[in-house]
């Protein structure tokens, strides 16, 4: 069945985020400053959330239209297009987890591990705790994510250059309209990246099968809406065309032949993901399956 014009969902959710977020960066930062931080990054979270679903072709037909809609770069860290670039890698299967050609693995391979030195070893398996995660993770992942743009030189520059342009954006808002300060904008994009890093703690794990690595967290609260129920990962990853608001009713009708496609990789609820993960690593750093020298 062809696609409709549009979405009304997701052209929906993309006003009220950003309508979300410009009361939030004014009138809630100017009433009580720690509410403005905690709205702007769970509305910055939804942002990155959409522009996860332009990506993958939504709201419109038309993707130069899609990508106009979340040009500006609010949570100021991770350049859209390398993101669009280096997620559509992440989509080739085969390639999940792997250290080197997955562009999104929180995996190192085990010779690159020992080389580090002993304290960066120890921040990498912090990381590897939720709580790591939240704490460090985002300045990990942006260390990581600049360095291998930096490796690709002018192949990533456009991409640098169109997130100044939105970058200048929010700032030219905070600054001229806004009441929130930098500094405080700046803890807001921060805690947005944390919450972030709550849905891809455990997305993928080290798995012999390509079909065994992609998670699913039946969960159906705030975070999962903040996701936009991309917590049906593996739903996602097998229809990724699919808009966020069919996921749950797609797996609902093919939970069993999903389950049994991802090797029964499952969690009830982010909840149980706190309670079991929250100071205790589920992973190792080195990929527990790779021995490529």
């Amino acid at each position: 069945m062809p696609k409709s014009v549009f979405e009304w969902p997701t052209l929906i959710l993309v006003i009220v985020c950003y309508g979300v977020w410009a009361i939030a960066t004014t009138a809630l930062a100017a009433f009580w400053l720690p509410l403005g931080v905690v709205v702007v990054a769970v509305s910055v979270a939804l942002h990155a959330s959409l522009q996860h679903e332009v990506i993958h072709g939504h709201p419109f037909q038309t993707q130069w239209l899609n990508e106009a809609l979340v040009f500006p770069a609010l949570n100021l860290a991770i350049p859209y297009e390398r993101f669009r670039d280096t997620h559509l890698a992440h989509h080739r299967d085969a390639d999940l987890t792997d250290p080197y050609d997955d562009p999104e693995s929180n995996y190192l391979a085990r010779a690159d591990f020992l080389a580090m030195p002993g304290w960066v070893q120890t921040v990498l398996r912090f990381n590897n705790t939720l709580l790591g995660r939240l704490v460090v993770g985002p300045v990990l992942a942006q260390i990581a994510f600049t360095r291998a743009d930096l490796r690709l030189g002018r192949r990533a520059l456009r991409g640098w250059v169109m997130h100044a342009g939105g970058v200048v954006v929010v700032m030219v808002w905070l600054i001229g309209v806004g009441a929130m300060p930098i500094w405080a904008y700046l803890m807001a994009a921060y805690l947005s990246l944390s919450i972030i890093k709550i849905r891809t703690f455990l997305e993928h794990q080290a798995h012999q099968n390509a079909r065994g690595r992609t998670v699913i967290v039946e969960d159906r609260g705030i975070l999962a809406f903040l996701f936009l129920n991309n917590n049906f990962h593996a739903v996602h990853h097998m229809h990724p065309r699919v808009a966020w608001y069919k996921l749950p009713a797609l797996y609902a009708r093919g939970r069993e032949r999903f389950l049994r496609c991802n090797d029964g990789y499952v969690y009830g609820s982010y909840r149980e993901i706190f309670r079991s993960y929250f100071l205790q690593a589920k992973d190792e750093v080195a990929h527990p399956l790779w021995h490529r020298d």
